[in-house]
């Protein structure tokens, strides 16, 4: 039962999280006024404060606790399908496209955090690998917008059309086939001290830094490999080749996709041999791609996407593990406030690494911009093994840490 309840929570978090990158994988083929590299990244910025608004909000008025989850993810993947459709209506206005993807995000933030502590319900043995596989369903999602790009030839309309009917499918899965499980903690009443008891707690806080150390380096990643692998496969080929296109957006589709299988193996070694270890691990091999990737610009492609295809599994196996620290150190019935509050921070960060990372790529080249990423692996790294010597990391994994 609890194997299949994960399944269709995983195929739901697929579909409502498609729309994270609905308009960033579609830049490549856009061709309107106000295109520029700042505007790029302000559109992959927007949905970012957008999620970062509601799940602060979520977490002040306690919704995934208070509401259910249930409830909240369907009622939000519904508002980011119909959001995320207003792109085919407002693509020519730089205003109203960033309007929109604030709204998305914020829908997303309804949709993220509920699927974790649902999938959390359902497992107290066995925990790192159900969110692991969420997580995995989330990266794949994170993908599919890539992959849609290119197999529509590089034609904008068919990815959002796709994506919202995506989220729609998922809010109807969850409405109808997934049930709260049997760890599920009755809803909590409103209290907004919630968010200051949670800060006080040192191993909450000590998870929280390690995952902010993650999420410097993989949405700024996510966000900019594929501008990244479209540029070098330009340099490295035939001036006004049209297949570089295609080729950057099926690199950065399977890239960011094998992630997922990061994300199982993750949580397959994390229930085994501790979160603290697994984590430190995983943001080590992804410190070294990141410091690595920059100086393969206009490399070979075959040698650009092995390495890549690394950084692409590494940066995100640890996901899973800060979500699932959290749901076993905080108290059980604020789970959802707990997780809510650690993405709105965490992803509050990527905001910061997406805009910086620019900059730095004008002022240092790639090898520079991608090696200030690694800098939030190696912080991350440290936190979490200084939470390992804690006595409350007893807890993690069944005494595992």
């Amino acid at each position: 039962m609890r194997w299949r309840m994960l399944a269709w929570i995983s195929l739901a978090q697929l579909g409502a999280l498609s729309l994270w990158f609905s308009a960033t994988a579609v830049l490549p083929s856009l061709h309107t006024p106000w295109m520029s590299g700042a505007a790029r990244a302000w559109i992959s910025m927007a949905v970012t404060l957008g999620f970062v608004a509601g799940t602060v909000t979520s977490a002040c008025l306690t919704l995934a606790d208070y509401v259910g989850a249930r409830r909240l993810f369907v009622v939000s993947a519904v508002g980011g399908a119909l959001v995320n459709a207003v792109l085919l209506l407002t693509i020519d206005s730089l205003l109203l496209v960033l309007a929109v993807r604030v709204l998305t995000g914020v829908a997303m933030a309804g949709t993220y955090p509920p699927g974790m502590k649902l999938a959390a319900s359902w497992f107290a043995t066995n925990r790192g690998l159900a969110v692991g596989s969420l997580v995995g369903a989330l990266t794949v999602g994170s993908a599919l917008p890539h992959l849609i790009n290119y197999l529509g030839g590089l034609a904008w309309r068919p990815v959002i059309v796709t994506t919202s009917i995506a989220a729609l499918g998922a809010a109807l899965v969850m409405a109808t086939r997934v049930q709260d499980g049997p760890h599920v903690v009755a809803r909590a009443s409103f209290n907004p001290k919630s968010v200051g008891q949670l800060l006080r707690s040192r191993g909450v806080v000590l998870a929280n830094l390690g995952y902010f150390g993650h999420m410097w380096e993989l949405y700024a990643m996510w966000t900019w490999l594929p501008v990244f692998l479209l540029a070098s496969f330009q340099a490295s080929g035939l001036p006004g080749d049209p297949a570089p296109g295609r080729s950057a957006s099926i690199g950065a589709a399977g890239v960011i996709g094998v992630g997922a299988l990061g994300c199982v193996a993750g949580g397959l070694i994390a229930d085994r041999i501790g979160r603290t270890l697994t984590t430190v691990a995983a943001m080590v091999v992804s410190g070294a791609c990141a410091a690595v990737t920059g100086f393969l610009f206009a490399g070979p492609p075959a040698v650009i996407i092995a390495v890549t295809a690394v950084w692409g599994t590494s940066v995100i196996a640890d996901s899973a593990q800060f979500s699932a620290s959290i749901s076993e150190l905080a108290e059980p019935h604020r789970v959802g406030s707990a997780l809510a509050l650690q993405t709105a921070l965490g992803f509050l960060l990527t905001a910061i690494s997406i805009q910086v990372l620019p900059w730095i790529l004008k002022a240092a080249g790639w090898s520079g911009a991608f090696a200030v990423l690694a800098v939030g692996p190696a912080l991350g790294a440290a936190a979490m093994l200084r939470l390992r010597c804690r006595p409350e990391a007893a807890r993690l994994a069944g005494g595992r840490r």
